[in-house]
């Protein structure tokens, strides 16, 4: 699994390079699984899930099982089942995907300060 880091400033904790390394193939898919996730946005908020801070991580086996574990910006969000299934969806499109999965998690709960530098200047909240 994943570790989490925080960077310096405002910037979000954003999913961390799995401490062993990773192979080019993995390195090149987790790319391309991030760049999927920017394509998917909370209708709420006119930001993409992965900058928001709602992908808490992205686990990929070697065989190309793909688990993605987000939150949604509060439990009672009216898309908390059709958002989720979007990014399955995307992600099993992925050349490289055999499996993937996503698994809608509570804790920690996502708060404002787990938002990208890029998505703050989006919002104007710099």
């Amino acid at each position: 699994m994943e570790e989490f880091t925080r960077t310096s400033g405002s910037e979000a904790e954003m999913p961390a390079a799995s401490p062993g390394g990773e192979s080019p193939a993995s390195t090149d898919l987790r790319e391309r699984i991030i760049d999927v996730l920017r394509t998917c946005y909370d209708p709420e908020i006119p930001v993409n899930i992965y900058d928001l801070g709602l992908i808490y991580d992205i686990e990929i086996t070697p065989e190309g099982g793909v688990t993605v574990r987000m939150t949604l910006t509060a439990p009672g969000c009216p898309v908390a089942f059709s958002l989720p299934a979007e990014v399955e969806a995307k992600l099993r499109s992925l050349e490289g995907v055999a499996e993937a999965r996503v698994e809608l998690v509570w804790d920690p709960p996502w708060t404002p300060d787990r938002m990208s530098e890029t998505a703050r200047l989006q919002l104007g909240w710099w």
